[in-house]
């Protein structure tokens, strides 16, 4: 069982640390506008907030791996 609570907890932080990536590296990029369905101009706008997203779940993910 505590196998399997470290398996999840090893996920949810890779997923914190791949929503970091995406909110304040790339956003703007291609990949960000697909990812979720945005237009460049929405992106533009709400760049700073998408940012400031990324860091908490930059934080949130040594956080939830317990260190």
């Amino acid at each position: 069982m505590t196998v399997l609570a470290a398996v999840f907890v090893v996920i949810v932080a890779a997923l914190h640390a791949g929503f970091l990536v995406l909110e304040m590296f790339l956003w703007r990029r291609p990949f960000g506008l697909r990812t979720f369905h945005m237009t460049q101009g929405a992106a533009d706008s709400s760049a700073v907030l998408a940012s400031n997203q990324g860091l908490y779940n930059g934080f949130l993910a040594p956080a939830s791996s317990g260190a």
